[in-house]
C-alpha cells in the first residue's frame, strides 16, 4: 500500500512524502523545506530512502543535501538540470521509469516552467507529482521554456487517465480561480469548482490534490485547444491560446 503524507511548508509549498508501506521505502517528492521533511518523516516513524526532484528551483530542491547526509538517500533529478540541483544519484527524462518498492513511476517530461522539469505518474495508485507544471485551475509561470514546449507538457498531463489525483507543490488556487473565471465566464462547471475552493480556503483546507477530470472541465490552461477558449483569447491555436492566457495571468490584477 502506498500513502502520501502532505503538509505545508515555507510559505505556500506542500510537502509530500511517499511511503510504501510493503517495503518501507519513503520518498521525499522535491525537497523545499529539509528540516519539516525530516521533522514529518520522523513524525510518521519513515526512513526516508530517495527524493524525486521535479525541477531544480531552490523551493523544490533546496534541502536535498542536508536530507542526503542525514538519511544517506539516493537522489534522482531530471536529466535536463543535474547542473543546478546537489547531490543527484540518477537522472531521468521522458519515459524512464523510477520505483518505490516494487510500485512503478513513469516520467514525463513537463518542461516549460523550467526547461527540464519532470513529473512522476504512479499509474497503479492513479496519482501524479506534477511541480509547478499544472495547479488546480493554473499552471506554473513560463520563467525558461517557450509557448510551444509548455503546452506540449500539458498535453502529457491532459493525456494521463481522468481519474488521476494531481499533487502540485502550491496553496495557488484561490488566486488562480480568480484569472479562471476571468478567462472563461461563462463555465457553469467551473463556478461551482471556484465556491467549493472559497470555501475550503476560508477554513484554510488545502486545495491540493485535485483530480485532472475537473481540470480538464474547468483549468483554461489545460483547455487551451477548446474553440470557446479560443475564438475568445487565441483565434483558432491552441499555442497561441496558452501563450495568450499566460501572459494575461502574468498580469492579472483582479
Amino acid at each position: 500500500m502506498l500513502e502520501v503524507h502532505q503538509f505545508p511548508c515555507l510559505s505556500d509549498n506542500y510537502g509530500f512524502l511517499l511511503h510504501d508501506h510493503d517495503s518501507a521505502e519513503t520518498v521525499c517528492i522535491d525537497t523545499p523545506d529539509a528540516d519539516e521533511y525530516l521533522r514529518q518523516a520522523g513524525k510518521k516513524g519513515w526512513q526516508i530512502t530517495q527524493i524525486w526532484n521535479t525541477h531544480w528551483h531552490p523551493d523544490h530542491a533546496g534541502g536535498n543535501e542536508t536530507i542526503k547526509r542525514i538519511t544517506n538517500c539516493r537522489i534522482t533529478a531530471p536529466a535536463g538540470e543535474t547542473g543546478k540541483i546537489a547531490g543527484v544519484d540518477r537522472t531521468v527524462g521522458q519515459g524512464d521509469v523510477v520505483t518505490i518498492g516494487d510500485r512503478k513511476a513513469c516520467v514525463i517530461d513537463v518542461g516549460g516552467h523550467t526547461l527540464g522539469h519532470v513529473a512522476y505518474h504512479l499509474p497503479g495508485a492513479r496519482i501524479a507529482f506534477v511541480g509547478d507544471t499544472v495547479f488546480a485551475l493554473g499552471c506554473g509561470r513560463m520563467f525558461e521554456g517557450t509557448p510551444a514546449q509548455f503546452w506540449a507538457s500539458l498535453k502529457r498531463v491532459k493525456a494521463l487517465p481522468p481519474e488521476t489525483i494531481l499533487y502540485c507543490a502550491h496553496e495557488y488556487t484561490a488566486a488562480n480561480a480568480k484569472f479562471a473565471v476571468h478567462a472563461d465566464p461563462d463555465n457553469a462547471e467551473l463556478a461551482s469548482y471556484v465556491e467549493e475552493i472559497m470555501k475550503h480556503r476560508a477554513h484554510n483546507q488545502p486545495t491540493v490534490p485535485m483530480k485532472l477530470e475537473r481540470e480538464l472541465a474547468t483549468n483554461p490552461f489545460l483547455r487551451a485547444d477548446d474553440p470557446k477558449l479560443q475564438a475568445r483569447w487565441g483565434g483558432g491555436d491552441a499555442v497561441a491560446t496558452f501563450a495568450a492566457l499566460r501572459n494575461a495571468k502574468d498580469n492579472f490584477r483582479g
